[in-house]
């Protein structure tokens, strides 16, 4: 850290204060709601596939020695998943 911002708990101690009084999404929110107000904010949603986890069996994971791909087409460990086959579903 620069040595001009002073002690580093002294730096971290306004970020901790701010943070708790709001300061830091007014900071973000106030911008933004002026920008939205103009127009110049496409509001697109973008999901990162990094926080999508994978089923166990999307990994080609070994069931009773046998492996996904030698698994008749029909078996129904290799149809897909939908939420009325999830177990307790109604």
């Amino acid at each position: 850290m620069p040595e001009r911002y002073g002690p580093w708990d002294r730096v971290y101690d306004l970020f901790r204060r701010w943070q708790r009084d709001g300061t830091w999404a007014r900071i973000v929110t106030q911008p933004q709601a002026e920008a939205a107000a103009k127009g110049l904010i496409t509001w697109d949603v973008n999901v990162d596939s990094t926080v999508c986890r994978a089923h166990q069996h999307a990994a080609a994971a070994v069931k009773r020695g046998i492996s996904g791909t030698n698994r008749p087409a029909g078996s129904p460990s290799c149809r897909p998943t939908t939420g009325s086959d999830a177990p307790g579903a109604a």
